[in-house]
């Protein structure tokens, strides 16, 4: 079910070149009796990208009180003045029940930005970080994504850690994706986040979790995890190889080893 009949209005007046409806990578979480649903607006491969929200109070179709309103613009990455794109987005609530947004794909990295408690606007006065970036080469223009291969970051609270995953490399080319995801822990939200070697990802750390192999899945990125009924569960996307190469949704248990680092189930 479409969450949108039509392209908000808003879409339009921020990106004036807009056309289609390339809306993508949702984040939705529950909070003060309400779901807060982050979505992405954005041309593939550019960041001329914006970040927006909206709000309901039930995701039940058939209650009276369902309906979806959006609450705009949450925040724009332009071209020629921003090396960072604003895409992606995740919403973790810290220890102290602040609220933050992860986002980021290519260009220099995953930002983290501190929300207001309303959930829909950028505190004031703005704290910024960034949590994870690889090498970028700075031949290119600052219009293009250039070969800095990272997004879809996601934050996972587990016991007193924070684990930060990302996506490496290249989503969206069927059999020739080479996606796969990495991770790091902190116990501040705000980082460093290191891998198992101690490296920092801001520096390029990242220590494996899953990917393609090739003989079950091309690729294997853009996920998230959550807990149901007492165990930890990733879920992420990958190109089916005994299915020609169809996209699939793919869900897996996840353990943790003794030293608190996860381990995927059934691969």
């Amino acid at each position: 079910m479409p969450v949108f009949s039509k392209t908000p209005e808003w879409v339009t007046k921020a990106l004036p070149n807009y056309r289609g409806n390339s809306m993508w990578a949702p984040d939705i979480c529950y909070h003060n009796e309400k779901y807060y649903l982050y979505y992405s607006v954005s041309a593939f491969g550019k960041n001329t990208s914006c970040i927006g929200v909206a709000v309901n109070k039930t995701l039940d179709s058939a209650s009276k009180d369902f309906k979806w309103e959006d609450m705009g613009k949450l925040i724009q990455s332009i071209p020629g003045r921003d090396l960072w794109n604003a895409i992606d987005p995740n919403l973790i609530m810290d220890e102290n029940n602040t609220p933050w947004l992860t986002f980021g794909s290519f260009w220099e990295g995953i930002k983290m930005m501190k929300l207001n408690p309303d959930l829909i606007s950028v505190a004031q006065p703005e704290q910024w970080y960034t949590v994870a970036k690889r090498p970028r080469d700075f031949k290119m223009t600052d219009s293009s994504a250039g070969n800095a291969a990272i997004e879809a970051p996601f934050i996972f609270k587990k016991d007193s850690y924070y684990y930060l995953f990302v996506s490496w490399d290249y989503c969206c080319r069927g059999e020739k994706s080479d996606y796969k995801v990495v991770a790091g822990r902190s116990e501040k939200v705000t980082g460093p986040y290191l891998d198992k070697n101690g490296v920092a990802m801001s520096q390029n750390g990242g220590s494996l979790i899953v990917q393609g192999d090739a003989k079950e899945w091309y690729g294997a990125g853009h996920n998230s995890a959550y807990t149901f009924d007492g165990k930890d569960y990733i879920i992420y996307h990958g190109y089916d190889a005994k299915d020609r190469g169809r996209s699939k949704l793919i869900i897996r248990e996840m353990k943790w080893d003794k030293e608190g680092w996860p381990i995927i189930e059934n691969l």
